[in-house]
């Protein structure tokens, strides 16, 4: 059952990035706290999937960052959406939704 997840994630791990930085401004430890939050627990991202595709999105201009004290005073890289991040993350949810529709489609016909 662990790997099945760990495959999804990697299909979704861009969108539950956006999504969980679309309200506010959060360090990496911040954004798999919320991530799990918002998956009511299904999902636990490792720092090592999620730094490799906040410095992607950082690149392709989703997300932008800067250095700031922590709520426990330790320097931490907080990252934001930028415009282009708020327009990618519409997309993704879009493609998500497609898919979600197409594959409860199948199911129903089988």
């Amino acid at each position: 059952m662990g790997q099945k997840r760990t495959d999804l994630l990697r299909g979704t791990l861009d969108l539950l990035v956006l999504k969980a930085l679309s309200l506010e401004s959060l360090h990496g430890v911040g954004i798999s706290r919320r991530i799990t939050q918002i998956t009511k627990g299904a999902y636990q991202v490792s720092f090592g999937s999620l730094f490799p595709v906040l410095h992607r999105m950082e690149e392709s201009g989703w997300v932008e960052a800067e250095w700031r004290s922590s709520d426990n005073n330790r320097r931490a890289k907080y990252y934001r959406l930028t415009s282009a991040g708020r327009a990618q993350l519409k997309d993704e949810e879009r493609q998500w939704n497609q898919v979600v529709k197409i594959m409860a489609a199948a199911i129903q016909s089988m």
